[in-house]
This record gives structure tokens, sequence and C-alpha cells, in this order.
């Protein structure tokens, strides 16, 4: 395994021998940008590689090594390191945690800061100071080809998760919040014009990078796609009036790799850094400001912010952190499975003709031949191989870590599959079947030369299907488990087998963590953070061809309430091993003001005979709005742990800002004075939610 050693003295001129205050870093950034002519002001600006040597680089072995840009050897300023992400760090060998979809189902806020935070220590231990592993676009349509690379398809649940990320990486280095924004097709990625209101721009696509900065992210980097007919890279509405001004964002705003930029102008528009080569910046715009054709403030300004990130991180950091054996480390092994085993999605599980018992977990006592089928099941499958490909020393496939974990007196069987007669032989000899099917990086993924991209259809392909059908005619007691990266469509098969499970691409511990949940030894607690429709008629439009597309207030759970659909499995389901119970919902008043918090209490118990984690669903619904709004959408969430028996009670604060609408003619956010529905319960699904009411005052 080939590591990269950390470079001594990273930080050259910028480390201090003590963290220095916001004001000290503003001044030493001044200091540095004074000193520089304006060539070196401009090498600050675009990425170290060669454009001819590169551009093979970035499509063979894109990012083995940290991405260099911006070192000043002669005032000892330290290049930026780029790795990319997010389901792990892109350069040398490192772990492969579960793919960001995933990991959005867990729905757990401190687990994934911890999965940041382990992150973080192997990008810097690997040469690494900036990770683009916070990946945060609307998942608007799940046939998105890079839906795995995001949370969700809700804004307030995105933001939450991002913003975990960002706290965890940004212990050790910078952190990088991607794409901005409305990047959710992926063939027409270069090209689309994505147009919608101002008020869905700021209420659906941006709330959740606003979040991720408010905790502090050093670094926002561009979409491919346009918005409202101009480059996101040249938005200047985006970067300037609503990310810099509004916002107040202080740090820099990098480019997407090779097509991010198409002149010098973006830097103008409000983009600080071109990645991963110098193109459009460097000379051309040394001569633009030689020339008085672009003013030397702007590249003051933009410098200004690369060096007050630089500056910021290094002072961050233990150093006796990072070192190789950081890399792939126990712990980071068994927070992979970890992750995996809270990531996967229990969406059916039944009993079978007159057995007491369900199917899933395993009963080892009675389970003594189970088939184990399909080739998903002996290969490894941690999703797609774009710039977020990670390059783990090993993966562990289903079969391997079912056969890892089952008792010795249980016989597996395995059969790939594509021999449907002999496929139903095996299961007809087995006490129970677990059938392995769904999506690779064939499939679905980022789209380069023809291949991957943005899925045709949201149904597994035709001889999955066929094969799950025959299996499960062959054998009541037949488990299916999905991997992908996003909604898949079920109508045709998932009436006729008992149990199914999405596993999504569960990284390099995945097999074992399967394993764990199919045999008992861990409850299922994920939920879903995409809704599985019954069919795409339920959804948005989408095109992946499409030159310029609208994009509405309303999809997934928000769009399935608007129009009454009941969808095959809604935001937010997921079932456990256990039962848990919901009661005693309270509100601590019936009105607040404007600039108030109201706190929301319920009890929740866990009925059932193991232990669990619930994750408790805070919405809320909008009574006499002057405008269409939801029916409800999420606004809190919180992960509990029950013992049987056990209750406990969920809180949460629920500020008044958190239900404002943005008001397109006064450019400004309202707080209605109107009446607020609460509802709290396990899913997004109405029969399943308590309420209550409250309103705000005038």
């Amino acid at each position: 395994m080939t590591r990269a050693k950390r470079v001594p003295g990273e930080w050259g001129a910028l480390k201090a021998d003590v963290v220095l205050s916001k004001g000290q870093v503003e001044e030493r950034a001044k200091h540095l940008l004074a000193q520089m002519n304006l060539k070196e002001k401009v090498r600050q600006m675009s990425g170290d590689t060669p454009l001819v040597s590169g551009v093979a680089w970035l499509f063979v072995g894109y990012n083995r090594r940290p991405i260099p840009a911006g070192e000043n050897r002669r005032l000892s300023i330290p290049g930026i390191r780029f790795s990319d992400g997010p389901r792990g760090v892109v350069v040398y060998r490192s772990t492969c945690f579960p793919v960001s979809m995933a990991r959005g189902a867990s729905w757990d806020i401190e687990l994934e800061e911890r999965i940041g935070d382990a992150m973080g220590v192997e990008a810097r231990s690997q040469g690494a100071n900036l990770l683009g592993n916070v990946c945060i676009n609307v998942l608007r349509h799940p046939a998105w080809g890079r839906a795995q690379e995001t949370y969700g398809e809700d804004p307030f649940h995105l933001g939450e998760m991002g913003a975990a990320s960002v706290r965890g990486v940004q212990r050790h280095i910078m952190a990088c919040v991607k794409h901005y924004a409305a990047n959710s097709i992926e063939n027409a990625r270069f090209r689309v014009d994505v147009r919608m209101n101002e008020r869905t721009l700021r209420e659906v696509y941006s709330p959740h990078f606003k979040r991720c900065v408010d905790e502090g992210a050093a670094v926002v980097m561009s979409a491919y796609n346009k918005v409202n007919g101009h480059y996101c890279g040249h938005n200047r509405h985006l970067l300037r009036d609503i990310l810099k001004s509004e916002w107040g964002f202080q740090g820099f705003v990098v480019s997407d790799f090779m097509w991010g930029i198409r002149s010098a102008g973006a830097a103008a528009a409000g983009l600080d850094l071109e990645m991963p080569f110098t193109v459009h910046f460097g000379k051309k715009l040394v001569k633009l400001v030689r020339e008085g054709k672009f003013p030397e403030d702007v590249v003051d300004e933009a410098v200004l912010r690369i060096l007050r990130q630089k500056i910021r991180f290094a002072q961050a950091g233990e150093s006796e952190r990072y070192n190789p054996q950081a890399v792939v480390s126990a712990a980071h092994k068994a927070l992979a499975r970890e992750a995996a085993q809270k990531s996967m999605v229990l969406l059916k599980n039944e009993r079978t003709g007159g057995d007491d018992h369900r199917v899933l977990p395993i009963d080892v006592a009675r389970v003594k031949r189970l088939a184990v089928i399909g080739k998903l099941a002996a290969v490894p499958n941690i999703g797609d191989t774009g710039s977020s490909m990670v390059r783990p020393p090993y993966v562990v496939t289903p079969l391997v870590g079912l056969r890892r974990t089952a008792p010795e007196d249980c016989r597996i069987t395995y059969n790939d599959g594509k021999n449907t007669g002999r496929a139903v032989d095996a299961a007809r000899g087995a006490d129970t079947v677990v059938v392995i099917v769904g999506n690779t990086r064939k499939d679905e993924g980022e789209y380069l030369f023809h291949r991957s991209g943005d899925r045709d259809a949201l149904t597994l392909k035709p001889r999955d299907e066929a094969l799950i059908l025959r299996i499960a005619a062959a054998n009541p007691k037949t488990v299916v488990v999905l991997m992908g990266g996003s909604a898949v469509v079920t109508e045709s098969w998932r009436e006729k087998v008992p149990a199914v499970l999405m596993a999504w691409y569960p990284g390099m511990e995945g097999g074992n963590a399967l394993a764990d949940i199919l045999f008992g030894k861990v409850s299922p607690s994920a939920k879903l953070p995409c809704s599985f429709p019954r069919s795409e008629s339920q959804l948005p439009f989408f095109d992946k061809r499409a030159k310029s597309i609208e994009y509405g207030y309303f999809h997934g759970y928000r769009l399935m309430d608007k129009e009454g659909h009941e969808p095959a499995f809604p935001f937010g389901f997921g079932l456990s091993y256990t039962t848990f119970a919901y009661r005693d919902l309270r509100l601590d008043g019936t009105e607040i003001p404007t600039d108030g918090t109201l706190r929301v209490s319920v009890d929740v118990t866990n009925t059932g005979g193991v232990a669990g984690e619930e994750v408790v669903q805070l919405y809320v619904g909008y009574e006499g709005s002057q405008v269409e709004r939801c029916l409800k959408e999420l606004k809190g969430f919180a992960k509990v742990h029950l013992a049987p028996g056990e209750t406990k009670p969920v809180v949460f604060a629920l500020p008044a800002r958190r239900l404002a609408y943005y008001d397109e003619q006064r450019a400004n956010w309202v707080i209605e004075p109107i009446t607020y529905t609460v509802y709290v319960g396990p899913s997004s699904r109405a029969q399943e939610l308590l309420s209550a009411q409250f309103s705000v005052g005038g």
C-alpha cells in the first residue's frame, strides 16, 4: 500500500505558535497580500498542474495524489493540495465509507461528524489540505446519475448532514461544499440551463448551502450548469449577491474541474480559484489587469480569501494524529462498518405462511441452509468510478460477509443467477434465500465518455426482476437486498417477497455490515432520505439531455403530498427489528414571537423485544398562508437509542425563523402571523404523525 508521507513544516510561514484570532488571521493575510506582485497574486488563483500532461492524468489516474494550486515558495506560502470525496479520501489508498446517500439514510448527525473527522485525518495524513467531500445537491429526481454523492431530497436534512461533515473535516483541513447550485442532471451538466424563480432558489436549492456556510465551511465549489441563463461559475447573483454579500461567506469559491468556467470574467462574478489547471486565469488575467480591462481589486479580494483560509487552517489539528498508520486504521474500519450498519434501510419484513416469525433477522436456530443468489453478492460494488472513486485496500462483498458471520452449522450455497434454472434449484433446497440485485458503476454515476451517467429507468434490470419472481415462487422465504445510489421502483415484484432491504453502495465493510443486519447482530435503524415512488409519473419531469429545464417548487415527498400520491415507501420510512410508539406530543406554548423558539417534546417508547434506534422526525404545515406552501416539510430530526420497554422524551427546538418564506417582491424573508401545525412521527406518512398547532405573533 502506497501512502503519502506528511510534509514536515507543511504550513511554512503561515503556522503560528498559538491559534490566531479572526482579526490576527485577517492582518496576516493582508500583510502577505501586500508583499505580492501581480503575477504572484494571480498564481494563487489557479491550479499548478501543467495543462497538457494534466488532461491525460485527469481521465486516467484522477487524484491519485493531491492536486496542487497556488504555492508561493518565495513567501513560504503553501499551495492548496486537493483531494476529492465524498465517500472517502480519493488520494492513495483510503477508507471507503458508504456513499453519501447511504449515510443520509442514517439520519445520524453525530455519526456523520465522526466520519468527517476520519476523512480529515486520512486526507491530511496523505498530504492533502482541502477535501471536496461535502456534496449537498438536492436530489430532485432519483434518475440523477450522481444521486449517490448527496444525502437526499430534503434541503433541511441536507443542510444538517452537510454541516456535520464540515465540522468533522475542519478539525483538520479545509472542507469544500459542492456543487453550488441546482446541479442534479448529470449527462447534460456542462450545458443545461436550470430555470427557476427566486423563491424556489432561496427555499429549495440553496438553504442547505447557507447552513454549511454558517457552520464555517472554508470553500464552496461552483457547479457546471447554468442557473437562469448564467453558468454557475459566472453567476454573479449566486456568488456575489447571495453567497458573499447576503450570507457573509468569508471563504473562497473554487471552480468545478476543467469546464467549470469559460473565461477570466468568472473572477469578476465571484469565482476565486480555477482548478485544476490554469486555462482562463494566469497570464490571461494578468494581461487583462495590466491593460486596465480588469480591476486589480477583484484579484486582491480573491487572493485575500484564499490566504485567509490557508492561515486559518495552518492553526488546525493535532500533529500527532497525522501519520500513515492513521489511514485505514482499525478505528476507521470499524467506523466504516458502523456507518454501513446504520445506513441499510429495512423496507419490508413480513411473516410467511403460518410462521410466527418474520423472515428477518435470519433465525440461525432454524435456518441451516442459506442460498445466496445474484452476481452482486460476490463482486465489490462500492459506487461509481468517476471523481468520487475511492481506492480502498480491500472490499468485503456480501457473500464473504455472510460466510464469515454465519454459524458453523449454517451451510451457505452461492449461485450467481445467470442460469435461472440452477438458481431456482438452489432456492428450493434452502431454508431461506437472499437475492442480491441492483445497480453498479455501469448503470449510474459520473458521466464520462458515454459511460455511466443518469439512469434511463428506475426499475431493476428485466433479468433481475425475472430472477426475483422465479426465486420467490420457488421459496416463499426470499429476502431481496437492493444495491444502488437512490430510489428503485419495485412494483412488479415487491408483493411477491416478504422482505426487502436497501443496502445502497455500502463501502469497504459493507459485506460485514449486511451480515450483521441479516443475522440480527444489529437491528436496522436507517430511514429513507428520498421517496421511493410507485412509478416515475409521481416524480417531476426529467430529461438527461435537456438544454433547458424548469425546476419547480415541489419535488419528492413535497410533490407527492401536493398531488395526493401514495409512494411505495415514503420519505423518512424504515423498519426495525423492534417497534416504537409515539405519544404525548407537547408544545411549550401556543404562540411564539417572530424572534422566538418553540420547544416541541414527544415521548418515544421501544415496545418490542430488542434494543433499537429510532429516527424521530418533525414536520411543519402552514394553515392559511398567503403563498403556496408545502403540505408539510421537515424542520427537525433526532436519533434516539432505546432498550426494550424504555421510554425517552425527545425534545426539538423550532426557531420561528425556520418558518419563513422568501417574498420575491420585498426581496426578503417573511414569517407569517398564521397558524402552524407541528407533525411528529417515524416518517413523512401522514397516518403515522402526531400533530399539534401553534401560532406566530405578528
